[in-house]
């Protein structure tokens, strides 16, 4: 069961279905509103576009549509946006041993089905156990999983990779993965999975952890795949400046 306070945003979300855009009012500005941009995942103060824009100028600093709906959770929301066209695909990557148990398999199908449903984009290691469960979720729910390989050939992957990519450089792969992935999960796991975590939390790296997946210092521990994805939409949604570029790139 999903506890209601790690869903609940920390300001009223409205949605509108005519236009697939999420609003929310101004951060200390209750009275202007802010709309969610799903491809620069930020929160902007909201202009009208060329084909809303009404004559009258004095009201394009809180254009709003007719049709807002409230929304009642954070994974609701990140639905409603990631599903609509026009998201950007940054993904998620789940991390675990490929010699699964039960339980972290079927854990790893649930949240690969979760994932696809909420349109969230799946990047994982690409082999078996915990990374084919996960990509069979994913891809029987409509998803497109990538399998970032440590192989050469790209036929080395589970058969439900949908997007194959042999990088032929062995174990360094698991670097590249953690700095590709918006945020980390880990499902169960050993020591490969333990340098996976330690790569995505250096790299200032949301790690979230299911079953019986090593505890590291930093990282945050999910009941259930659903709370997984409650806390990435909460890390999407509420903390977009964790999307935004930083360092030498960043200017």
């Amino acid at each position: 069961m999903l506890t209601a306070d790690v869903d609940a945003p920390s300001l009223p979300l409205l949605w509108s279905a005519g236009g697939s855009r999420l609003f929310r009012s101004g951060v200390g500005e209750p009275g202007v509103r802010e709309r969610f941009d799903p491809w620069t995942l930020q929160w902007m103060r909201n202009t009208p576009t060329p084909e809303d824009s009404p004559s009258d100028d004095s009201t394009h600093a809180d254009l709003v549509p007719a049709d807002l709906e409230p929304i009642g959770g954070l994974s609701l929301a990140l639905r409603y946006v990631f599903t609509a066209a026009g998201a950007r695909r940054v993904p998620v990557g789940v991390i675990g041993p490929r010699e699964a148990s039960d339980e972290e398999y079927a854990l790893a199908e649930t949240l690969g089905r979760l994932m696809a449903q909420h349109g969230l984009q799946l990047i994982c290691g690409g082999k078996g156990g915990v990374m084919e469960g996960v990509c069979k979720g994913h891809l029987e729910a409509g998803g497109a999983p990538i399998g970032m390989l440590p192989d050469e050939e790209w036929r080395r992957s589970n058969p439900y990779v949908a997007i194959p990519i042999a990088t032929g450089i062995g174990p360094a792969r698991n670097a590249i993965l953690a700095r590709a992935s918006i945020v980390l999960v880990a499902v169960g796991g050993g020591y490969g999975t333990l340098t996976e975590m330690a790569y995505g939390l250096h790299f200032g790296r949301p790690v979230l952890t299911l079953g019986q997946a090593p505890f590291v210092d930093g990282a945050t521990a999910c009941a259930t795949p659903a709370e997984v994805i409650a806390r990435v939409a909460r890390h999407l949604l509420e903390e977009p400046s964790g999307c935004r570029l930083t360092g030498p790139l960043a200017d």
